[in-house]
């Protein structure tokens, strides 16, 4: 693939980490607007090269970053603009609820056993009082007088781990039109209660949400199963996709008259896997719960399915453990009868990067943060293609870190791809460069990137937003 520079053109810095980077049209305005959402609840808006504030609501965010060292994966994690924005004022969050901590789910931190059945078995019981957070999606209404104000709750849901909980994490299908909501696997690792494959769970899924059918609950009950929801929120909720572990949103790009489907899906150990599809058949919610009280398997056809927890990418889901050459590791499958059965039923990667990986202009990666389709004309060699982002290099582990930049590009014959780094010249000095988030405008010609000098939400402003340029 064509090696391919660019620079960063800083937007606004000392911020706090980014976690929604996209533009909109603001009532009465006619210029599109970068916006930035932030994981401790901040939305601000770049106007004229100076930042206003949209809306705050760090009142109503978790407490974040006090049990692990000021590392988090909860917070304000969705910001979505309806498509009509500019004429009804309708917009979307997706939080971590304050006041909602709870003790986990598990009392220590799981570790799979392929040897020992009971660790691949567990369950979560007690889920009223093991769990560790609430989230909540809304929706808001940005008023006449300017002032942003929230309209009702269409989802809670309770979390059994501190991450996974998905980060951009909502976004409007141009297709149908319909709220989708990125949700990851409930966190720990491995996937301990297998979420993500259960059709009852709502973890590890992909959901379209009605935002059209208003169901009058405006307060809805607190849940972690699809059955447990009040009929009329079933009925506003299809399922677009399941198998995913942790997942940085899905994005849409045209194709004459229907729309490719990206999803990064953030891996383990091994693998870090973007996926891409076209055509799919989601299942409603409705005929989930029928065919569980009647004990049957539902039509899942067109039901996309990354392949987690037997599969993580391309690879089936393995413990890696080290070996006396320094340079080898083995590696165990951990799920094998898991791999096996959804072996046929998993979506292939578009492409995989991995974690650690020998060849030349490669890079071994830590965790997928971005996965957006590049329209724009400004850099000739990245139009049509995928642009992704990785949060560090695994090769720097010491300090100064630095986040990742690349491309890949869907194949005609529709097999892996192969990927390429994007070199940048921005020089960030002795400071640590997380790449965090990767974000565009509304007809996908501009990138932004979101990049922080800490693992730790509780480091402040410490945030840059960058406009990705040839």
């Amino acid at each position: 693939m064509i090696k391919v520079k660019v620079s960063l053109r800083p937007i606004v810095s000392k911020i706090n980490l980014p976690t929604v980077l996209k533009t909109t049209i603001l009532p009465g305005d006619s210029i599109e607007r970068l916006f930035i959402a932030t994981q401790v609840g901040e939305i601000f808006y770049i106007e004229n090269g100076f930042i206003r504030t949209f809306l705050d609501i760090r009142p109503r965010i978790i407490k974040l970053g006090g049990s692990n060292g000021g590392y988090d994966e909860r917070g304000l994690l969705g910001l979505a603009f309806h498509p009509e924005f500019y004429y009804n004022g309708l917009f979307y969050l997706h939080y971590s609820v304050a006041g909602t901590q709870g003790p986990g789910a598990l009392s220590e931190s799981f570790q799979p056993n392929p040897c020992d059945p009971r660790t691949l078995n567990q369950r979560w019981i007690n889920r009223e009082t093991q769990y560790d957070h609430i989230d909540t999606v809304e929706e808001w209404i940005l008023q006449t007088n300017g002032q942003p104000q929230k309209r009702r709750t269409l989802l809670n849901l309770r979390r059994p781990f501190l991450n996974h909980n998905g980060v951009n994490s909502l976004n409007f299908s141009p297709e149908t039109g319909k709220l989708v909501l990125t949700t990851g696997d409930g966190g720990s690792g491995y996937d301990p209660f297998n979420l993500s494959q259960d059709n009852m769970e709502i973890a590890g899924k992909i959901i379209e949400i009605d935002v059209v059918k208003n169901t009058f609950i405006n307060n809805p009950p607190v849940v972690t199963r699809f059955n447990e929801l009040p009929v009329p929120i079933q009925e506003t909720l299809t399922v677009m996709a399941k198998g995913v572990r942790n997942i940085p949103g899905i994005s849409f790009q045209r194709f004459y008259n229907q729309y490719i489907k990206y999803v990064g899906n953030v891996g383990q150990d091994l693998v870090e896997s973007i996926f891409s599809f076209v055509h799919y058949k989601p299942i409603p919610v409705t005929q989930l719960i029928q065919a569980s009280l009647m004990n049957s398997e539902p039509d899942q056809e067109g039901v996309i399915n990354f392949g987690w927890r037997g599969w993580e990418g391309a690879f089936p889901a393995s413990i890696i453990s080290g070996c006396s050459e320094k340079t080898l590791d083995e590696k165990t499958i951990v799920y094998y009868n898991e791999a096996v059965k959804t072996s046929v039923r998993r979506l292939q990667p578009l492409t995989s990067y991995f974690h650690k990986d020998p060849r030349p202009d490669k890079f071994g990666g830590t965790a997928l943060t971005g996965v957006q389709p590049y329209m724009g004309n400004g850099n000739p060699d990245l139009t049509g293609s995928v642009v992704f982002t990785d949060l560090a290099r695994n090769e720097e582990s010491q300090p100064p870190i630095r986040g990742v930049l690349a491309y890949t590009r869907v194949r005609t014959d529709c097999k892996l791809n192969d990927f390429s780094v994007i070199e940048t010249d921005y020089n960030f000095g002795s400071q640590s460069a997380y790449y965090v988030n990767l974000g565009t405008n509304l007809d996908q010609t501009r990138l932004y990137l979101g990049v922080y000098g800490s693992m730790k939400v509780t480091d402040f402003n410490q945030g840059t937003v960058f406009e990705i340029v040839p």
